[in-house]
């Protein structure tokens, strides 16, 4: 009898015996907090690209991250070094450059080492924070660009006495409104509207678009986001840039009639140039990427290549390095600064006399008008050389 109990005892914890008589007993199911694709973990964040592009991939966002940093950092220390002469509508630009610099060194590391590793490091916990970084920075840029066109436009169509009254304080309250603003988008996935997660190529994480057709609850995110973070801003730079560029060239026409043209309208022209190729080449990066997006909420992942799903993002996060080129074109107050900056840190060269037991400490500083000055100080040491 006990052997009996003893052989059946497996059958216990086996299940119970197929049988036409036998009692089924549903157990009620807890769904998940977050709930994920039936998909192997490990495979979500596998890339789905050819080794070599993933190589490729990480030596690009390497170098854009080198530019960005470098170009970015320009920017903020010619900022702050002339802080006391920065116009109003200037701070828009030193925002901008935070926004850049601060993509590049939260982000692009991660997608580096997860290119190079050919596959995404961390799993979900660093896929949430890439993508809400992705998105944080991806509006305030936006914005700031739009608040820069409607001041663009408001000072080149308002009297002078108009547009003083744009002054520090006011700029400095869009700026922290525009922050807000970024931060509110980029959490509200965390709570529960809309969320995070891998790219098809599976190397870099942002909002899940494919996912979002599944639900009302995604698409209306989606619909919102795309109104008011991307349509609307890119809506309000397209036309006050046109209502720019008609005032430019009607301002333009009447000083041909006059035969004279003002430095205070050739000035205009060209703030108003950078600040529309600045416009331009965002709009421009991210507007694949964006179409590609789009293509992924309606149609299944699969149906693009995954190279093509690539390379829009490459093109989008190139849009952090060019800005401090497009300055350093066109800005000859920040061109004069970089070069000021550059000559400023000098350079000491160490010379010794170990005949005479002299050391000799040669500045070498470049002035601002090309001349070079040399100053040399000489020290008696102890006759004693480095190598005796």
């Amino acid at each position: 009898m006990r052997r009996r109990s003893l052989q059946a005892a497996p059958q216990l914890f086996a299940g119970p015996m197929p049988s036409s008589s036998a009692e089924v007993v549903s157990l009620p199911s807890r769904k998940p907090i977050l709930q994920f694709p039936q998909i192997d973990m490990e495979e979500r964040y596998v890339s789905k690209l050819h080794p070599t592009w993933d190589y490729g991939a990480g030596v690009f966002l390497l170098i854009v991250a080198f530019l960005t940093v470098l170009g970015n950092s320009a920017v903020l220390a010619v900022a702050v070094k002339r802080y006391s002469r920065l116009r109003s509508p200037e701070l828009l630009t030193v925002n901008l450059a935070v926004a850049d610099l601060g993509m590049a060194i939260s982000m692009y590391p991660l997608a580096i080492a997860s290119a190079w590793n050919h596959a995404w490091l961390g799993g979900d916990a660093t896929c949430i924070y890439y993508g809400l970084m992705g998105f944080l920075f991806g509006v305030s840029s936006m914005m700031t660009l739009s608040v820069m066109a409607v001041i663009r436009f408001v000072v080149t169509n308002s009297a002078k006495s108009n547009s003083n009254n744009i002054n520090r304080k006011m700029i400095c309250v869009t700026i922290t409104l525009i922050w807000l603003y970024a931060v509110l988008w980029a959490i509200l996935p965390l709570i529960g509207w809309g969320h995070y997660g891998p790219e098809p190529f599976g190397i870099s994480c942002t909002i899940a678009w494919g996912q979002f057709h599944q639900s009302s609850n995604g698409l209306s995110f989606i619909l919102s986001m795309f109104i008011l973070c991307t349509a609307l801003p890119a809506m309000t730079i397209i036309f006050c840039y046109l209502g720019i560029a008609w005032k430019v060239h009607k301002t333009y026409q009447d000083m041909q009639n006059f035969n004279r043209s003002s430095n205070g309208t050739k000035l205009d022209r060209k703030l108003t140039l950078m600040a529309v190729l600045i416009s331009v080449g965002f709009l421009g990066a991210w507007t694949p990427y964006a179409a590609v997006s789009f293509w992924s909420i309606f149609h299944s992942s699969e149906s693009l290549p995954k190279i093509v799903t690539l390379l829009p993002c490459l093109f989008a996060k190139s849009s952090t390095a060019y800005n401090p080129f497009i300055y350093y074109t066109f800005s000859k107050t920040f061109r004069h600064e970089v070069k000021h900056l550059q000559c400023c840190c000098g350079q000491k060269v160490h010379f010794s006399d170990t005949k005479n037991s002299f050391h000799s400490h040669v500045s070498v500083m470049w002035s601002d008008r090309g001349m070079v000055h040399i100053s040399s100080v000489r020290k008696k040491g102890s006759g004693e050389g480095p190598n005796q």
